[in-house]
């Protein structure tokens, strides 16, 4: 909800800023609703599903492996010379550090999952955008925002950039550059 106050400001914002000359045309899409409905999507979102799944008992594995070499090293602690301890401590630790690894590669920011995601929804996500264009330009409108996450997935070419305006605007109500002493 608090999301979609900010999208009606920003709405009222670019109307405002657009100035009296023309009335603006606006339109929102839900790209949740799209991603969650969209067939090609859903596929995409089921492929990667399986990919996980199966990674995920890959790692359950090695946990149960973990589990299984941890309780095995306090069942027979008392057994064990401090050597033979030792190692098997060792094993226990890098066992313990290769599924850290393990999961950091496949579920990490940056891992393995992230880059399939990546890889199969980018062109779901072309087909969007163009589509939307495509609607925006046949309706004329002039923005269209994502209701779900506040962006301009649209904005017509015809509208005017005022960046420019905007900017030599503040410049004339800056004060003057003073430089600040430097005590002597």
């Amino acid at each position: 909800m608090k999301k979609m106050k900010w999208v009606v400001l920003a709405v009222v914002m670019v109307a405002l800023t657009a100035g009296s000359a023309s009335a603006q045309k606006l339109a929102y899409i839900n790209s949740q609703k799209i991603i969650a409905t969209y067939k090609e999507a859903q596929d995409a979102q089921d492929r990667l599903n399986k990919i996980s799944a199966g990674w995920e008992e890959e790692a359950k594995l090695m946990q149960k492996q973990f589990q299984e070499l941890g309780e095995q090293l306090e069942s027979q602690s008392l057994l064990l010379s401090e050597e033979r301890k030792a190692e098997k401590q060792q094993e226990l630790q890098n066992l313990y550090m290769k599924i850290q690894q393990y999961q950091a590669e496949k579920w990490g920011q940056s891992g393995e999952l992230y880059k399939k995601q990546e890889e199969m929804m980018q062109p779901i996500f072309d087909k969007i955008n163009a589509a939307i264009k495509k609607i925006s330009e046949e309706q004329s409108y002039d923005f269209v925002f994502d209701s779900i996450n506040g962006n301009i997935v649209y904005a017509s070419p015809r509208q005017v950039d005022l960046t420019d305006e905007v900017l030599a605007e503040l410049e004339k109500g800056l004060p003057a550059k003073t430089t600040p002493k430097t005590p002597r």
